[in-house]
């Protein structure tokens, strides 16, 4: 279910670990997604379907907000944990080229972006409004 304990669980797979102080912010990120969702698709809840993307839609808002007000507490989100390269037998494949050219902040607006990045996910269960 879409919840602040869903979005919660889903940073702690980041590795930030959230605080007593992060409960309201979380409270809105998930409260801001629910509305956007459902101002997109003219429903009156998140379908169960976009439950997933919705819980990596509010760990970005939440993210772009500590990023923008406090970055300090970013310091345990480990970005460079991500997968770069697969190589089996013969086969080389390189996920992020050019990657050891980026910033630790680059890399986590990109990351940033990438979680809330669900416009085409949500446009599949869009209803008409009359």
């Amino acid at each position: 279910m879409f919840d602040v304990e869903a979005v919660k669980e889903r940073l702690t797979a980041f590795g930030y670990e959230t605080g007593e102080g992060d409960d309201f912010s979380l409270s809105f990120c998930v409260e801001k997604v629910r509305g956007s969702i459902r101002n997109r698709t003219h429903l009156d809840i998140v379908p169960a379907g976009l439950e997933a993307a919705a819980v990596d839609m509010a760990a970005g808002e939440f993210l772009q907000a500590k990023k923008t007000f406090a970055p300090d507490s970013l310091t345990g989100l480990d970005l460079g944990a991500a997968v770069k390269q697969i190589q089996a037998g013969d086969t080389n494949t390189v996920f992020a080229p050019g990657e050891g050219s980026l910033t630790a902040e680059q890399r986590l607006d990109i990351f940033i972006r990438h979680l809330q990045a669900r416009e085409s996910e949500i446009l599949h269960y869009r209803r008409l409004k009359w």
